[in-house]
Formats: structure tokens, sequence, C-alpha cells
């Protein structure tokens, strides 16, 4: 059974300004910056930056996880 809790329009304001802040920071690491040239031009410059920073956190702890 799924939990659903609500959250005030506050909270997620402040919580898209921390994600924003985060996506930012991610994105201009060397890490980030290396794997993004690792990708094809089509797939970097067609995907939005917030899938791109999410597909590289899913990749970077799928790593750690071996």
């Amino acid at each position: 059974m799924a939990v659903t809790r609500s959250v005030s329009s506050t909270q997620l304001s402040d919580h898209a300004q921390i994600w924003y802040s985060l996506k930012c920071a991610i994105a201009s690491s060397s890490g980030f910056q290396s794997w993004k040239g690792e990708l094809s031009e089509a797939d970097a410059q067609a995907t939005p930056l917030d899938h791109l920073v999410r597909r590289y956190l899913r990749e970077t702890l799928e790593t750690l996880a071996y």
C-alpha cells in the first residue's frame, strides 16, 4: 500500500529550490562533465538537464553498489 503524504506549496517550493541548486552543482562537476562527454552528441543535446542529472546519479549509485 502506498503512503500518501500531504505537502504544502511552501515545502514544494523549498524542495524545488534545493533540487535546482543540487542539479546545478552536479552539472558543473567534473565527474558529470566527463560522463556527459561519453554520451552521443544527439543524446546529450536532446535530453533535458534534469533527466541527465537523474540518469548520472542513478548510474553512479548503481556503480557504487557493486
